[in-house]
C-alpha cells in the first residue's frame, strides 16, 4: 500500500483536469475543496463537468473507497472541474502496490 497526496488546480472553469496521469490503481481517495475557493469544485471521471460532477463547496470533502465495492480504479480516470478559474482541491489516495 502506498499513500499519495497532492493538490490539483483547475486553471480554466469548464475544463476537466486529471488528478494524476499514472495508471496506478487507487483503492480509496479523499478529495477536499480548498477553503479559499471562490466557487464549487466538481469531482468525477473524464466526463466530469460543472453539470454532472460531485459538488464540493469550499471546505467540503468526499471520500470514496473503491475496495469496499470490490475493486480499484486507475488514478488517471479521476478528474476535477470547477465553477471558477483557479479553484483547487487537495486529495489523498491509497494506491495498490
Amino acid at each position: 500500500m502506498i499513500i499519495k497526496a497532492g493538490t490539483t488546480t483547475v486553471s480554466t472553469s469548464g475544463t476537466e483536469v486529471q488528478l494524476s496521469n499514472t495508471t496506478s490503481r487507487v483503492s480509496s481517495i479523499q478529495v477536499k475543496a480548498l477553503a479559499a475557493n471562490s466557487g464549487i469544485v466538481y469531482f468525477g471521471d473524464s466526463d466530469v463537468t460543472t453539470s454532472n460532477g460531485y459538488e464540493l463547496s469550499a471546505g467540503n470533502t468526499v471520500s470514496v473507497n473503491f475496495a469496499d465495492a470490490g475493486g480499484t480504479v486507475a488514478f488517471s480516470s479521476l478528474y476535477l472541474d470547477a465553477a471558477s478559474n483557479g479553484d483547487k482541491a487537495s486529495w489523498i489516495a491509497v494506491i495498490q502496490g
